[in-house]
């Protein structure tokens, strides 16, 4: 367990209820000073590792100890990039009212066969 670094890449995630989409926050540390690690969004975070429900290794945010950071790795990018794209697609077919023209070719398209679905993208190609 270390202590942050100018340069160190973080991140942390949020949920509200289990019912919701993990929400992923980046950002990277620019200033340091005796006991803090400040962040380019602003958020200050105590320069001491401690356990957190996340990760083994997270750090507190100044004067919120629940919340906390992580040093990002590449697994927590691919993470954030499936749930930001799950995101999407719940917001966009919450916004969108589907005709009954585009209703009725949603349904086809999940209705048809393997063997139908095959040869139709094979006829794309």
């Amino acid at each position: 367990m270390r202590q942050l670094q100018i340069g160190d890449k973080m991140y942390n995630v949020k949920q509200k209820g289990f019912n919701d989409f993990m929400r992923y926050s980046f950002s990277e540390v620019v200033e340091l000073t005796k006991t803090l690690a400040v962040l380019k969004n602003g958020v200050r975070l105590i320069n001491q590792p401690r356990t957190s429900f996340v990760e083994p290794i997270g750090y507190s945010v100044n004067k919120d100890k629940g919340t906390h950071w992580h040093l990002m790795t590449v697994d927590v990018i691919r993470k954030a990039q499936i749930e930001n794209e799950k995101i999407a697609i719940h917001d966009w077919f919450e916004q969108k009212t589907f005709s009954l023209e585009e209703k009725r070719a949603i349904y086809k398209a999940f209705k048809i066969s393997a063997t139908e679905k095959i040869a139709a993208l094979e006829a794309i190609k």
